[in-house]
């Protein structure tokens, strides 16, 4: 950061900045954790009775952090470190399957809030009714694409719903897609025959003029039909620039699964989090339970989980993958 010119690349060097606050912010709390530490033992070594109370706080209080910090060290994937791109789909079943994304929206939402991350809208379809169709959210900050890969795949919803009459119980569905934020370094290029682009009127939030000029941008990967939209900037050319890093982040994320098939036809059955597959179940009647179908985790605190508590199942998550991975071929 203290070579000249350093800040020619104005973007470029903003994101170093950030990160290198972020590793500063971490090792400080290192060099915090061995200084209470040291306190501690010292304090431990007294032969004061009346210290023993004292000891046992300080001790808890030690442990929460060094939990936190042991976390830090699950992360070990490629693109763990980076901001993550997450899109949540209802499934069929109209009205009810749209309150469902909604509350899967409102959970990651209020996670982000709770861990510090910048959380924004990008794309966003209204439900005719309530809830939403889809939504797209980019989420800023150090580790957020390690904290969020679990969550890739179909999350199941068990409830009496609240827009039955009869009150019976009902069964939704929605999908989760989560991908790296690739910088533009990294992207592979995109042949320019292979995008159809087009421009439509914004109906969403975004500043003056956003509802009567053509700024929202959608744009087809014809050999793959991956579809994304962005409407929420203010103007065509923000609009096209994000929606362009969405399909390259999901054009890698189809090219690391297109590799992991390749691999995985050596190992055996290979079971991929896509539509139709649910990697986790929320059931809220008749008991209350939230359960990984992957790792086996589960807990009863269903509030806590749909308020943003998800940090247990990225935990046991990433502990997950470790031990497959470690598992000879």
């Amino acid at each position: 950061m203290s070579e000249p010119g350093f800040w020619d690349d104005r973007d470029g060097a903003r994101k170093l900045a950030e990160r290198a606050g972020s590793i500063r912010a971490e090792l400080s709390t290192w060099d915090a954790l061995l200084a209470d530490a040291a306190d501690a033992a010292e304090l431990a070594s007294s032969e004061d009775a009346a210290m023993s109370e004292v000891v046992q706080k300080e001790y808890e209080r030690i442990l929460g952090i060094f939990s936190t910090l042991e976390f830090a060290t699950l992360f070990r994937g490629t693109h763990d470190e980076r901001n993550v791109i997450v899109s949540i789909h209802a499934g069929s079943g109209g009205t009810e399957a749209q309150d469902w994304a909604e509350m899967l929206l409102r959970m990651y939402v209020r996670w982000c809030e709770q861990h510090a991350f910048a959380v924004r809208i990008v794309d966003e379809t209204r439900g005719e009714v309530t809830g939403i169709k889809t939504v797209t959210l980019q989420v800023q900050g150090r580790w957020a694409y390690g904290y969020m890969r679990g969550e890739h795949g179909v999350h199941r919803l068990v409830r009496i719903s609240p827009f039955d009459a009869e009150k019976m119980r009902h069964t939704s569905f929605a999908l989760v897609e989560v991908v790296p934020e690739l910088e533009a370094v990294e992207e592979q290029p995109i042949d320019a025959k292979d995008l159809r682009i087009d421009t439509f009127l914004a109906s969403g939030h975004g500043g003056q003029s956003v509802n009567t000029t053509y700024s929202a941008v959608r744009i087809v990967h014809i050999p793959t039909g991956i579809t994304v939209s962005c409407q929420n900037e203010r103007s065509q050319l923000q609009n096209r620039e994000t929606a362009m890093k969405i399909l390259q982040a999901k054009l890698y994320r189809l090219a690391v699964i297109a590799q992991d098939a390749e691999r995985e036809t050596l190992r055996g059955a290979y079971q991929s989090a896509e539509w139709g597959s649910q990697i986790r179940s929320y059931v809220l009647q008749p008991y209350q339970l939230v359960k990984d179908h992957r790792t086996g985790y589960e807990t009863a605190d269903t509030a806590g989980v749909l308020n943003g508590d998800l940090d247990k199942f990225s935990e046991h998550y990433l502990q997950w993958v470790l031990e497959k991975k470690s598992k000879p071929l």
